[in-house]
């Protein structure tokens, strides 16, 4: 007996030593290392879902300290094993050289099914085509004009007046949302010549322009879950799913109307403009022309032809803008710089506020331009890309992948990497985009993939630019923005939005009048 007591004792000490000890290791690993522990069973899934709530910064810190690329496992039988990269080379390998063996593919039309055969989601010769009837429009000799004019008339309209309101008012108000309505009701009006003026005295609730917001969040998870349990949420309806399913429903509740009303137009209205009807003239051709009858019916193709583009134009713009001006309040003479640059190139007096400006006067603001390329850097607003190769590769890291295997791009990791932009990485430098000769410099797509790179570079990107800085110009020249001391962090979305809106205080900037 005194033997099996002692026996048991023994037992209870080394089993208490054991758990201690892997506490300990676990506890010291965890601290000294950010890479995910690959347990039994589940794979690195808890290492996950422990910084869910984190998981741009998580990945910037996995991938640092692995060198840019990373095999993550996870749990068995789950077919949701990844390799996240954040390699230049194996970027420009994915996007470029190698482009054919990376489409978007099927996985990639499950997570983003709410974007449907909309150009965002689809590969081969309907993208092709959706690129080139875009890039049609996008230089049509009407086109610039028609941008410029819808880009003052949502600061005359809405931008202005609200921000009036604010900075007489004397209160805390979220800049992000004031962003956000605004590119919603410019893409709006610029595609479908609807205005819903969300960004209104009052801040009107349109469901609409919430839905994106809701989107973004609950595709990221469906990267990060596997497949089986998004899809358990879908079917119950609850979590992210269910915010989902809502977003979707106020897309066509607000889209299907705005096309019909539209088609109405073109029918029975002879003298509409040219400009005004292009966007939907050019997308119906193409319907008609699409051979092989799998875009469905007309409305809903052209429901998810607009919805990418307004997904484009709302999220990635006021996302930029609200970074943008978060990083000038923490760098004051930046935004100094900026203001007297407006000045000069613009040839505005001391007395003289900011009222009007060209998109031709946009391209003389080249301090500001690199200002919004630092933001840009640090913060691109699709923050990851998710690739699945058709065939066996070697990336040019070493690392081998599969058929159907997932490849996350994490863009957001690499403006914060040592080895991609030196030492001062974290710092916000707009001279770092600055030629010796006074120009922008440019950087190669692979080394800053905030357009994307390759043959899906962004095709609004120039476009991006102008709405930006016509946007940034008028707000710093006319007002100044104070940002309340607050806890800054990105969302877990696919579009690198502030978790917690940017609030902010606004006072209007009195020109001095000379003597």
């Amino acid at each position: 007996m005194d033997v099996l007591e002692f026996t048991l004792s023994l037992l209870i000490i080394i089993m208490c030593f054991t758990c201690s000890t892997w506490w300990y290791l676990s506890n010291r690993w965890w601290k000294l290392s950010s890479v995910p522990t690959n347990w039994p069973l589940v794979g690195m899934l808890p290492g996950l879902v422990r910084n869910a709530h984190r998981v741009h910064e998580y990945a910037t810190d996995v991938l640092v300290e692995t060198k840019g690329t990373f095999e993550f496992h996870g749990p068995v039988l789950a077919n949701f094993n990844m390799l996240a990269t954040s390699d230049p080379a194996n970027i420009h390998h994915i996007l470029s050289r190698n482009f054919s063996n990376y489409p978007k593919g099927v996985e990639f039309r499950k997570i983003f099914d709410i974007l449907g055969n909309g150009i965002f989601n689809v590969d081969s010769k309907l993208w092709e085509i959706h690129r080139k009837t875009t890039m049609f429009l996008m230089h049509h000799a009407k086109f610039q004009t028609l941008l410029e004019r819808n880009i003052w008339d949502a600061i005359e309209d809405g931008l202005r007046p609200v921000l009036d309101a604010f900075a007489e008012q004397d209160t805390l108000f979220d800049l992000q949302d004031i962003f956000q309505r605004f590119t919603f009701d410019a893409i709006s009006k610029l595609l479908l010549d609807q205005d819903p003026k969300s960004l209104s005295i009052g801040l009107p609730h349109v469901p609409c322009e919430k839905a994106f917001s809701d989107f973004a969040g609950a595709v990221m998870y469906r990267h990060f879950l596997p497949e089986g349990c998004w899809k358990l949420q879908k079917w119950l309806r609850i979590g992210k799913e269910k915010k989902l399913i809502q977003a979707w429903e106020a897309f066509e509740q607000y889209l299907y109307p705005c096309i019909s009303r539209k088609q109405e137009e073109l029918m029975h209205n002879s003298t509409i403009k040219d400009e005004e009807s292009t966007f939907l003239n050019a997308y119906i051709k193409m319907y008609n022309q699409w051979e092989n009858g799998d875009l469905g019916t007309l409305q809903t193709f052209l429901r998810d032809t607009f919805l990418n583009l307004m997904f484009a134009g709302r999220d990635t713009t006021s996302a930029t803008l609200t970074w943008f001006f978060w990083l000038l309040s923490r760098n004051p003479l930046v935004e100094k710089r900026i203001r007297e640059e407006i000045q000069q190139q613009l040839h505005l007096k001391d007395d003289e506020n900011l009222k009007f400006l060209k998109i031709e006067e946009t391209r003389k603001l080249v301090y500001l331009h690199g200002a919004l390329c630092e933001t840009l850097r640090l913060f691109p607003p699709v923050a990851i890309e998710h690739k699945i190769p058709l065939e066996f590769d070697i990336l040019p890291s070493g690392h081998r992948v599969n058929p159907n295997m997932r490849i996350i791009l994490s863009f957001y990791t690499m403006g914060r990497m040592e080895s991609i932009w030196g030492k001062d990485c974290l710092e916000f430098k707009p001279e770092r985009w600055i030629s010796e000769r006074g120009g922008i410099k440019h950087e190669p797509s692979f080394k800053f993939p905030a357009f994307n790179a390759g043959p899906r570079t962004c095709i609004g990107k120039e476009m991006a630019f102008i709405q930006m800085k016509i946007a940034a110009a008028t707000i710093i020249y006319n007002y100044h923005i104070q940002v309340k001391d607050q806890v800054i962090f990105p969302s877990a979305s696919v579009i690198a939005q502030m978790k917690h809106g940017l609030k902010v205080r606004l006072i209007k900037r009195v020109p001095v009048v000379s003597n």
